[in-house]
């Protein structure tokens, strides 16, 4: 006896240097189809903020644009954004702008990065007419305080002599007096959801510095240093606009652009739900019997509210069951995972390197999720015998 054909929500991360988001629904897909070709698969590729949310979100609507902007080393960067909810909210992801694997923007040192090209983008945005804004920071090389993005917005960095300094982190260091005078009084009228899956302070221990600065390339000797400067930095500008952020959870994302953001009255929300609400991820799993997600590795990590968890947490309230589909699996985590999923499956199929996992992710995907469709279509075929 042949299996109903199901209805199943594909609802993947990236799998971070390998392949996007939407690549990787439509491997899962091409290997459920094997099985169940007249299957209702409903693809929804998902992203927590940082690089990949942008696709993920333009995947069920809403239009692409690009302009040129400043990038993280000072040259000019095409950046893409996108408008959604018809016409009225403007997306943008700072990787877009200033991301870290963008080798042009990291090839200076991380002290002279700037995220100015951020606030040339909402600039730019305003001019057209935008009030709403949601902006994921994942995946960003600057580490600057979100100084640039300021500076761009109006805010004026000056010395002791009233000169204005490079809002980057070597700048930083002769900063004395922040004027916000002509801050763009548009900003008052303006809706920002920031798009952040990260808790942390701005500086201290648990600092965007300390925690995320050496992946960027601040040295371990000049942490401290560097730390001092954005924790003088965010005093003067809090005196300036008259708002305290820099020890709100969420200060310390990309590098301080969310202390920025905060200041300019932001709200912090989980990126994996605010892509989530964006897709209709609760829609798509009406009626569903499974989901299926998927990461480029699977840990402990994973636990604690990466967006694979956030899809099964969702598909859980409808009563629908999701697998893990990853990369690599912490054997470790497994105890954990385990209690979260319903099976917890790597895409390869025996000794591989990385590079040949890589290069060969979609036909892995496809593989074991054709597999793992044999052992539910097996178990349907059972129940309904």
């Amino acid at each position: 006896m042949r299996a109903l054909a199901p209805i199943v929500v594909i609802a993947p991360d990236s799998f971070k240097g390998s392949i996007a988001a939407s690549l990787a629904s439509s491997a899962i897909a091409e290997g459920l189809r094997r099985v169940w070709p007249d299957a209702d698969l409903r693809l929804r590729p998902m992203a927590d903020g940082g690089e990949g949310t942008l696709d993920a979100v333009l995947s069920c609507g809403g239009e692409r644009l690009s302009t040129g902007v400043t990038g993280a080393s000072g040259e000019s960067v095409e950046a893409g954004y996108g408008i959604v909810d018809a016409g009225k909210t403007a997306i943008i992801e700072a990787a877009q702008i200033v991301g870290l694997t963008d080798p042009v923007g990291t090839a200076i040192d991380v002290e002279l990065r700037s995220s100015r090209g951020i606030g040339e983008l909402i600039v730019k945005l305003l001019d057209l007419g935008l009030r709403e804004f949601m902006i994921g920071l994942g995946g960003t090389s600057t580490n600057d305080g979100g100084a640039g993005m300021l500076a761009a917005l109006g805010v004026q960095l000056l010395d002791t002599n009233g000169r204005v300094v490079s809002p980057t982190p070597q700048g930083l260091d002769t900063l004395a007096s922040v004027d916000a005078g002509q801050l763009d009084p548009r900003l008052l009228q303006t809706t920002i959801t920031i798009m952040s899956d990260v808790d942390n302070v701005l500086a201290g221990p648990r600092g965007a510095t300390a925690i995320f600065g050496p992946q960027k390339g601040v040295r371990a000797e000049c942490i401290g240093e560097v730390d001092a400067r954005l924790s003088r930095f965010a005093a003067l500008v809090e005196k300036a606009l008259g708002k305290l952020a820099r020890d709100r959870p969420g200060a310390g994302a990309a590098g301080g652009l969310g202390f920025a953001l905060q200041l300019l009255g932001g709200e912090t929300r989980s990126g994996a739900q605010v892509v989530a609400d964006l897709i209709g991820l609760d829609a798509a799993l009406q009626g569903a019997l499974w989901a299926i997600t998927g990461e480029g590795r699977s840990d402990a990590q994973t636990i604690l509210g990466k967006t694979a968890l956030a899809v099964a947490n969702r598909a859980a309230k409808m009563k629908v069951s999701t697998t893990l589909i990853s990369g690599a699996i912490d054997r470790d985590a497994l105890p954990l995972l385990t209690h979260r999923f319903a099976g917890c499956f790597s895409i390869t199929d025996g000794p591989m390197s990385l590079q040949d996992c890589i290069a060969n992710a979609g036909r892995l995907l496809a593989d074991r999720s054709e597999q793992i469709a044999r052992l539910v279509a097996a178990n349907l075929i059972i129940r309904i015998s």
